[in-house]
């Protein structure tokens, strides 16, 4: 009982991290699988006591309701999409880095006008697992994240990082398009 009960603590403090965005989207999907399967294999030798994780939690009053969720889901939340809407995941894709294009090209160029298109950019392509690590276009808007994390919201990019941006959003955008069309 005491190792399920700190594996699901475990969880529910990973969970946390990632909501807080204290672990990558690679991390957390390592970790959470990884103890999601220890956790089975530990809660099997208490199964018949207990029956379900819900009940454990509940006579010890044990409040974790994001690791209930994800071991009701039994996979972590960064791999939900890529499961059964692959082609939705593909679309939000193709549409933020035109969403991203498209800024650029209207004069957008401050720091809180881009950055949280490449953040939903960057956690959508690390939801589609069919994406192969050779993929510059993922290396690319991690390499915009970072740089534009450290500037504050009204910082504005020049007219060279509009340029590099641009030709970056589009070079991903075609690479991304070519390895479907291989698929």
């Amino acid at each position: 009982m005491a190792d399920c009960y700190s594996l699901i603590n475990t969880i529910q403090c990973l969970e946390k991290a990632y909501i807080k965005d204290a672990v990558t989207s690679k991390e957390y999907t390592a970790a959470c699988s990884k103890l999601l399967t220890q956790y089975k294999a530990a809660f099997k030798q208490i199964d018949k006591e207990f029956g379900t994780a819900e009940h454990f939690l509940k006579k010890y009053r044990f409040e974790c309701r994001a690791a209930l969720d994800r071991i009701k889901e039994d996979r972590p939340i960064t791999i939900k999409d890529d499961k059964g809407n692959t082609h939705a995941c593909i679309a939000e894709i193709v549409s933020t880095f035109i969403t991203i294009s498209d800024r650029l090209k209207l004069g957008m160029k401050s720091m809180d006008e881009l950055l949280p298109d490449l953040r939903e950019l960057n956690e959508t392509m690390g939801r589609l697992t069919m994406l192969p690590p050779s993929y510059e276009g993922s290396k690319r808007v991690k390499a915009w994240i970072d740089k534009m994390s450290n500037m504050s919201a009204s910082d504005e990019l020049d007219e060279g990082e509009i340029r590099q941006m641009t030709y970056d959003m589009e070079t991903s955008l075609n690479e991304f398009n070519k390895i479907l069309l291989e698929m």
